[in-house]
């Protein structure tokens, strides 16, 4: 398993509307995030600045492919389709990033 960190930008006038659609995640987006072996998944939103921090435990064996696997699903290109707008990228983010992707740098159980 490898704990996964994540962060994206989020614009202010529509932190109530990404609120509204995750408290009540589309069925076959939370399917697929389960099918890619993705477990323990929670979003953070931090306040003024307006940053969400996404965290997930991944139980695969090839991140890249269940991306692609993720990445090729219709329900979850239709969920995307509506919250993609609602964020904000990270300036400073690779290329072929949507959420940055953090380096975890302290673990303890």
């Amino acid at each position: 398993m490898k704990r996964m960190g994540f962060i994206l930008g989020i614009k202010p006038e529509a932190i109530a509307e990404y609120r509204r659609l995750h408290a009540a995640v589309w069925p076959g987006v939370l399917e697929r995030i389960a099918l890619c072996n993705i477990k323990n998944y929670s979003i953070y939103l931090r306040e003024p600045e307006n940053l969400l921090f996404a965290y997930f435990e991944y139980h695969g064996t090839d991140f890249a492919a269940d991306s692609a696997k993720m990445a090729a699903d219709p329900v979850t290109q239709d969920w995307w389709k509506v919250c993609m707008p609602l964020q904000s990228p990270l300036e400073s983010r690779k290329d072929g990033e949507w959420w940055a992707e953090m380096e975890e740098v302290f673990h303890t159980d």
